[in-house]
């Protein structure tokens, strides 16, 4: 079992930047693909990007547009979701999920998520 604790969200103005962290414990962070999601009040859960264990990247390309960049550090059990150019139609609780299947994993259903952290954009 894998623990994920995502930490970096608050309030931003319009066009600013953040940077999430998610901390990966309870097993060897290897071979596993991490991602973010993202929910809005009122949406659906959205895919935003993923990277796997040899840095494969994928990202949610309708949504974050070339503004936000995932990227992980082993030694630390981490990965990170860098987010540029921030909007207020970015505001929702990004969620860290894990799994073993990218596939799954990109598609909903990691095994591991962790609690959330709110990010809010002002305009």
């Amino acid at each position: 079992q894998v623990q994920l604790v995502e930490s970096g969200g608050g309030l931003v103005q319009a066009g600013g930047s953040v940077t999430l962290s998610c901390a990966a414990s309870g097993r060897t962070f290897t071979r596993y693909t991490m991602s973010w999601f993202r929910q809005a009040p009122g949406k659906e859960r959205e895919f935003v990007a993923a990277i796997t264990w040899s840095g494969g990247i994928t990202l949610n390309v309708d949504s974050v547009k070339g503004r936000f960049l995932i990227y992980r550090d082993g030694a630390k059990n981490t990965v990170y979701l860098q987010m540029n150019s921030l909007q207020p139609e970015d505001t929702a609780v990004y969620y860290c999920a894990s799994g073993d299947d990218r596939g799954a994993v990109i598609a909903g259903r990691a095994e591991s998520w962790g609690q959330g952290t709110q990010v809010t954009v002002s305009s």
